[in-house]
Formats: C-alpha cells, sequence, structure tokens
C-alpha cells in the first residue's frame, strides 16, 4: 500500500483558485462597507445636530427674559456620536440676523474618517434650515447636495 495515495490537501491549484474568488469578493465589499460606514457617519452627524438642537431649545424655554446667558452643550452633545470615538465636532455658532437666534454645526474631525467627505460640516439653524458646507468655507452646497447629505446619501 502506498502511504502518499492516503495523504489529503489541497494543490497549489485549488488554492491559487479560492484566493483568486477571495479578491473578486473582496473587491466589491470593501468600496460597499465604506460606503455603508460613510453614510452611517453622516446620519450620527445628522442626529447629533437634532439632540443639540433640542437641548438648545429647552434651554431657550428655561431661561428668563431677563438672563441672556449663552447656551453651552453639555458632554455628549458637543460631538457626534456621543460615544465611542468622535467623528464630529458639534458646536454653537454666534448669534446672526440671518440664523434665527442660534445655529448648531457639526464639522468632520481632522484627522479621522470623514475629512474628506463630499458633505463636509452639517447646520442647522433656529429657523429650522439644514445644509452643508466645506470645511473652511461658508458658501453651502447646493440644496439638492445638502438634502441628499441629511438623507445620508452623500
Amino acid at each position: 500500500m502506498n502511504e502518499r495515495s492516503s495523504e489529503k490537501g489541497f494543490s497549489l491549484l485549488e488554492l491559487m483558485i479560492a484566493l483568486g474568488v477571495a479578491a473578486i469578493i473582496a473587491t466589491f465589499a470593501i468600496p460597499a462597507y465604506r460606503t455603508h460606514v460613510a453614510k452611517a457617519h453622516r446620519l450620527d452627524a445628522a442626529s447629533g445636530l437634532v439632540r443639540a438642537v433640542q437641548y438648545v431649545e429647552t434651554a431657550r424655554l428655561a431661561q428668563t427674559s431677563e438672563s441672556g446667558e449663552a447656551i453651552a452643550l453639555g458632554a455628549g452633545l458637543d460631538r457626534a456620536p456621543p460615544s465611542g470615538t468622535a467623528v464630529y465636532s458639534v458646536a454653537m455658532l454666534p448669534e446672526s440676523a440671518a440664523n434665527g437666534g442660534y445655529a448648531v454645526e457639526a464639522v468632520p474631525i481632522s484627522p479621522g474618517a470623514m475629512q474628506d467627505d463630499v458633505c463636509g460640516a452639517f447646520v442647522i439653524d433656529a429657523t429650522g434650515l439644514r445644509w452643508n458646507h466645506a470645511p473652511g468655507s461658508a458658501t453651502p452646497l447646493d440644496a439638492a447636495q445638502s438634502a441628499s447629505c441629511w438623507a445620508g446619501k452623500g
């Protein structure tokens, strides 16, 4: 009886075919995963801004008309997501005639996963206007692109 005939294993050809199939699957899976993660981060920014706006509105209602104290965002409201690794920094913008009394902005943290994202920074103001702008620029993105960003699509 020949001992070699009872050995079982993979040939080099079978191994190369399996690696080729894995490479093809990875070619499609990795970009899809990155797109999904970017969408999740955008939705984290949008929900973080909505939480911050709810906090600001509640604090403004609780203030008396005589106290003109500035409202500061508390711990957890100053970042998105509120737990884990922060991807966006959330902050109050100064009051202006255009923003209805306040605006809240979520800017991608640099260096970070979203620093080069096409949606840039997310902004919502007291009038309910939602828009985006590139970090370091005050020029808003067009309305259709902003709506897509707020929906998480980018």
